[in-house]
């Protein structure tokens, strides 16, 4: 297996590597934004491999005691700089009192898009993203903006729209001025098993990797009890999960309103501890047609 890379007509390019999946593209001086994808593949082709070299601390549970600081270089016996951003992207939200088990797997797609962005920081170039199968690390110069459009279940959106466009939720848009730089999405209904029942949690924050660690607790947050929704321990689903035997949800029937309503409020309350740490800038959270959302206090 190697890495293996495309370009679109519209001159975007698609690499490929195992699970890694990315879509990038940049505007601005032509020859700038060719360098900046040729140094990005360079790096890109060795990523997975260096991940697998260190997969088993990749996959252990950051647990800490309350008493302990919270400084997110603590601990850290990573190696390489993408696995060394996943553990201080985790690190900086596990916390015992305010939400549950994490892993460094948690911001692995962030974290690559965040390795793989700092490329393309350079004269010239104007804007760029990548994109990591909706985990998306951004560059933004002055006056200049991003526009994204949210869909919080795909399935549903394709069937509403059979050889149309999308029909979105809702759209962000992400300016220079703004303390953004990443987002990310997590959810039942996703490429990454949830514990929770959000068809998608999507945060907005300084990184990729922080948009993608706290994203994956806030919709592990999403959930109420309902002997009805399917569960089922995660390696059973996948092998060598880093959730190992924990429940993770397969299955969510029609839930009543209030069952819903409380199950984004629970996710909200997360939403807001992280934010006021400063850890996120803003969530949408959407689960059976219900929506909340959360911004810093300071915005």
């Amino acid at each position: 297996m190697t890495a293996q890379r495309q370009r679109f007509e519209d001159q975007r390019w698609h690499f490929q590597h195992g699970p890694i999946d990315l879509i990038i593209a940049a505007e601005g001086d032509p020859a700038g934004v060719d360098a900046a994808h040729e140094a990005a593949w360079t790096c890109f082709e060795s990523i997975l491999q260096s991940l697998v070299d260190e997969w088993p601390l990749l996959r252990q549970g950051l647990d800490f005691d309350p008493s302990e600081s919270r400084d997110p270089t603590r601990k850290n016996q990573l190696r390489g700089p993408v696995a060394r951003r996943m553990w201080e992207a985790c690190a900086a939200v596990a916390s015992p009192e305010e939400s549950g088990f994490i892993t460094p797997m948690a911001a692995v797609a962030g974290a690559v898009a965040e390795e793989l962005i700092q490329f393309y920081q350079r004269p010239g170039i104007t804007r760029a993203w990548v994109n990591n199968g909706g985990d998306i690390a951004l560059y933004l110069t002055p006056d200049t903006r991003v526009r994204i459009g949210l869909v919080s279940d795909l399935a549903r959106a394709i069937q509403s729209s059979p050889g149309c466009d999308l029909v979105m939720d809702g759209e962000l848009e992400v300016h220079h001025d703004m303390p953004v730089r990443g987002l990310a999405t997590s959810g039942w209904r996703g490429r990454s098993h949830s514990l929770g029942i959000a068809d998608s949690v999507t945060v907005l924050a300084k990184t990729a990797a922080q948009a993608d660690a706290a994203a994956t607790l806030i919709a592990n947050a999403v959930n109420v009890d309902d002997s009805r929704i399917a569960r089922q321990p995660a390696n059973t689903l996948r092998d060598h999960s880093d959730l190992g035997a924990r429940l993770v949800t397969v299955n969510v029937p029609t839930l009543a309103y209030g069952q819903v309503l409380l199950a984004l409020q629970r996710g909200c309350l997360l939403a807001r501890a992280f934010a006021e740490r400063g850890l996120i800038h803003s969530a949408l959270l959407a689960c059976q047609g219900q929506f909340q959302q959360h911004y810093e206090a300071t915005s």
